[in-house]
């Protein structure tokens, strides 16, 4: 397993890492499909996506229900622990309709995106699109909202540990409630707060009789919202940009990782973890990310010691500051 080479001091690659070798005849000078190639990887999947949300739907719900009728301590405790990782899936599927990736049809893309996917999981998809798509225009600009998320890594052993605690409490996750909550204190904001506040009484209330128990939604959907998916959310964005740096090129502002099927279950469902890949053309489907991935792969342009090996690997070293 090739060790990832990084600059001394920093997250970043290795300058002789960054070759020249774009464009190609598939690839123009970003890295981009060209023709044939992207004709084929921006063909969005929707009868798959059908799949994928409904999907989405049978296992967060169905974990709840096995845990219920097994009835042993032992099941609500996995329970818990996969309602975190099911709040990973569902970011990932709002994530894509953001792009407006996840239905060719515009409105199917914005409705299903918003009621079925985006709201129960507390996401405002209309607030998040706008700075979602400033994320893209320029990573780590002026206009960047997640740079908090990114920036200053690596830092020190204690100040990564103190991150991860304040999200495995809660306070993290209280933070992004009050948000939610203050909303409704402002008229532009109002309107989709109280559509996410609505889908959580309906959750509340359908578990509540689906299960017996009125504490089922409280300790097994917001709880986890609020601790196991910040832990998980924080790990992966530190994977996707931390300690990367503003520049035209996306291997100097995204980090490539090495999938592992341990990873992708918890953390990176939906092909996620081909981040690179995903900032080089954001108009691919997350169902092609790993086609356009062996493109750039074959080019030259992601070479052996730009990727991570592991999840881990990362982890570690940005926490050596």
């Amino acid at each position: 397993m090739t060790a990832a080479v990084r600059a001394p001091g920093t997250m970043e690659p290795d300058p002789e890492l960054l070759t020249d070798v774009l464009p190609t005849a598939t690839l123009g000078p970003t890295g981009r499909p060209l023709g044939e190639l992207r004709a084929e990887l921006y063909r969005i999947p929707d009868v798959a996506n059908v799949f994928h949300v409904a999907g989405l739907w049978v296992q967060s719900v169905g974990v709840l229900a096995l845990a219920n009728w097994w009835g042993n301590p032992a099941g609500w405790v996995f329970a818990f622990l996969l309602m975190g990782r099911a709040f990973a899936r569902f970011a990932i599927l709002a994530h894509e309709a953001a792009h407006r990736l996840l239905f060719s049809n515009r409105a199917a893309n914005d409705w299903v995106g918003s009621w079925l996917v985006a709201y129960p999981a507390f996401v405002p998809l209309e607030a998040y699109r706008r700075g979602h798509m400033a994320h893209h225009k320029e990573e780590f600009g002026p206009n960047e909202p997640d740079v908090m998320l990114y920036s200053g890594y690596p830092i020190t052993a204690d100040s990564w540990h103190r991150k991860l605690r304040r999200d495995a409490s809660g306070n993290s996750g209280w933070k992004n409630l009050r948000a939610l909550l203050l909303a409704l204190r402002s008229g532009g904001a109002r309107p989709v707060a109280l559509r996410i506040l609505a889908w959580q009484v309906v959750l509340f209330v359908g578990l509540w009789v689906g299960t017996g128990h009125w504490w089922v939604y409280p300790v097994f959907w917001l709880l986890p919202w609020m601790t196991v998916w910040r832990v998980l959310n924080r790990l992966r964005a530190v994977a996707e940009h931390g300690g990367m740096r503003a520049s035209t090129d996306r291997r100097v502002t995204t980090h490539q990782v090495r999938q592992s099927p341990t990873a992708r279950f918890w953390m990176v469902p939906f092909n996620t973890g081909w981040h690179l890949a995903h900032h080089v053309d954001i108009g691919v489907p997350f169902s092609h990310l790993p086609r356009l991935q062996q493109e750039l792969e074959a080019a030259g342009y992601v070479r052996p010691g730009l990727e991570w090996p592991s999840y881990r690997a990362l982890w570690r070293h940005a926490r050596s500051g």
